[in-house]
């Protein structure tokens, strides 16, 4: 096989390979904006109860699952945690915004 058609193959592959990471990402946009529904209704139903805008606990526990289930994956678990941080400070956003509308403080994973 000539270095061309090496190339040629390479390029072939490489696009195969990029056309599935791009569909990857757009599940991964469908997947979060599916989480965020729910993380809205969420907020919804703490900001009119007056329930806290956070639960630590239920971020501690989640941040313990997601790091075993990124170990199990075979992903960094400090990246895990610091998508789900990130997540997080997002939804807390999401949901200081519906408090404001309905004057009570929510947020919640």
């Amino acid at each position: 096989m000539s270095a061309i058609d090496d190339r040629d193959a390479a390029m072939t592959e490489l696009l195969g390979i990029r056309s599935s990471i791009d569909n990857i990402d757009a599940a991964l946009i469908h997947l979060l904006a599916e989480r965020f529904k729910f993380t809205q209704q969420v907020g919804r139903l703490k900001a009119s109860h007056g329930l806290p805008p956070s639960d630590p606990d239920r971020e501690k526990r989640q941040i313990a699952r997601l790091r075993a289930l990124a170990e199990e994956a075979h992903l960094d678990p400090a990246f895990a945690e610091k998508w789900f941080n990130f997540v997080v400070a997002e939804v807390i956003q999401h949901h200081e915004e519906l408090a404001g509308n309905s004057g009570a403080a929510s947020a919640e994973l």
